[in-house]
C-alpha cells in the first residue's frame, strides 16, 4: 500500500509544481492575469492559469500508468519492483481504461472552456450549457448513482445535479488565495482514505486517481497558498469539481461485508462544507433578486472577514470546517447501522449550525454598520 500512495502522490506533486511555475512566467503573455476589482479581494494583477498545472499533474501521471499498465499486460511480465496486491489489478485497470479516459476527457473539455473563459470572459449561460452537455455526456459513459433506489431515472437526475452543483461549487469557493484548492487537497485525500483504507477491498482505481488529484493539488497550493502567485481560475476549479463529482459516484462506498447502507452518506459528510456555501450563496443572491452567477462577497470565507479574521485565517477557519466533518466520514465506517450514524449526522449538522451563525452574524454587522 505505501508503493502505491507514494507512487501516486509524488510524480503528481512534481508535476504540478513544476509547470504551475513554468504558467506562472508565461500566463502575463498569454492573456491571463487576473485584475482586481470591487468583489475581488486580491489588491495586485495576479496570474491565472493554475489550473493547467493541476490538469498536468493529474493526466501525465495517468497516462504513464496506463502506458505502463499496457507494457506489462503486452509482456505478460511482472516487473519484480511492483508489488503483487497492486500487480493483480492490471487487467482490471486496463478494462475501465475507457471510462476513465472519458472522465479525463470531459473535465478536460470543461477545463477548456473554463481557461477561455479566464483569458476572455465567457457569459455564464453558455457555460453552464457546456456544464449540462458534460454531465449528460458522463451518465451516457455509465458514470451514474443509484442510491438503493430501483428507479433508473432517479440515479440519472440526481447523478447530473451532482455533478453540476460540484462544478459550480468549487468554481464559487475560488475567492479567496488557497480556499478551492485546499477544501479540494482535503476533499480528495480523504475520498482516497476511503476507497484505500475503509472497505473490505482498495478500489485501487479510483482510490489511485484520487490519489493524483491530491498531489497535484498540493503541488498547486505550493504556489497558491497566502500570499498567492497564481490562481487556479475557472480552468482549474471546473476540473477539479468534474474529478471529485465522477469518483464520488463510481466509488463503492457501501461494502455489505464492512458496513451498512448509511456510509453512502460519506460524501456529503466529505463536501459538507463546500455544499453548504453553494446552497447558502444561491439563496441569498436569488432572495435579492439577482442572478445566481454574478459575484458579489456573500460568501462563508467573505463573512468570516468581515468578522474579523484576517484572510489567511479565514481560509484556514474553512479548511479544518471542511476536515471537521470529513472525518465523520471514516467514523461511518466503524458504526454499525443507521442509528448511530445519525450521531455523525447530527455533528456535521452542528458544524453547519456554527458556520451559519457566523455567516448571518458576519452579513449583521454588515449591514448594521451601513447605517448612519
Amino acid at each position: 500500500m505505501s508503493f502505491f500512495v507514494v507512487a501516486s502522490l509524488l510524480p503528481a506533486f512534481v508535476v504540478s509544481f513544476l509547470v504551475t511555475s513554468a504558467v506562472r512566467r508565461v500566463a502575463p503573455a498569454w492573456g491571463l492575469v487576473d485584475q482586481p476589482a470591487a468583489r475581488k479581494v486580491h489588491e495586485n494583477p495576479t496570474p491565472l492559469g493554475g489550473g493547467i498545472g493541476i490538469w498536468c499533474g493529474v493526466v501525465l501521471p495517468v497516462a504513464a500508468a496506463h502506458l505502463a499498465c499496457l507494457a506489462i499486460a503486452g509482456t505478460n511480465a511482472v516487473p519484480s519492483w511492483l508489488p503483487d496486491e497492486v500487480a493483480v489489478h492490471v487487467d482490471g485497470v486496463l478494462y475501465r481504461s475507457g471510462q476513465m479516459w472519458a472522465i479525463l476527457g470531459a473535465a478536460t473539455l470543461l477545463a477548456a472552456v473554463g481557461l477561455a473563459d479566464d483569458a476572455r470572459p465567457i457569459p455564464w449561460g453558455p457555460r453552464l450549457a457546456v456544464q449540462v452537455l458534460v454531465a449528460i455526456l458522463l451518465v451516457a459513459v455509465g458514470v451514474r448513482g443509484t442510491i438503493f433506489v430501483p428507479v433508473p431515472w432517479v440515479g440519472t437526475v440526481l447523478t447530473l445535479g451532482w455533478i453540476l452543483v460540484l462544478v459550480n461549487s468549487f468554481n464559487f469557493l475560488d475567492n479567496m488565495d488557497g480556499l478551492s484548492g485546499g477544501i479540494a487537497f482535503v476533499a480528495a485525500g480523504l475520498f482516497a482514505c476511503v476507497m484505500l483504507g475503509s472497505t473490505s477491498e482498495p478500489r485501487w482505481l479510483v482510490g489511485g486517481v484520487l490519489l493524483v488529484l491530491t498531489g497535484s493539488l498540493a503541488g498547486f497550493l505550493c504556489h497558491n497558498l497566502p500570499p498567492a502567485r497564481i490562481f487556479m481560475g475557472d480552468c482549474g476549479s471546473y476540473f477539479i469539481g468534474t474529478l471529485l463529482a465522477t469518483t464520488t459516484v463510481l466509488g463503492t462506498f457501501y461494502d455489505e461485508s464492512t458496513a451498512g447502507r448509511h456510509v453512502i452518506l460519506a460524501p456529503l459528510c466529505i463536501l459538507a462544507v463546500p455544499l453548504y456555501d453553494f446552497a447558502s450563496v444561491m439563496v441569498i443572491r436569488l432572495s435579492e433578486g439577482r442572478s445566481p452567477f454574478q459575484p458579489d462577497k456573500s460568501h462563508f470565507s467573505h463573512r468570516l472577514v468581515e468578522l474579523g479574521l484576517s484572510r489567511t485565517n479565514a481560509v484556514r477557519t474553512i479548511h479544518l470546517a471542511t476536515l471537521t466533518t470529513g472525518l465523520g466520514a471514516l467514523v461511518l465506517y466503524e458504526l454499525p447501522d443507521w442509528a448511530a450514524a445519525w450521531l455523525v449526522l447530527a455533528m456535521v449538522a452542528c458544524q453547519l449550525g456554527l458556520i451559519a451563525v457566523l455567516e448571518w452574524h458576519g452579513r449583521d454587522s454588515k449591514t448594521d454598520g451601513d447605517v448612519p
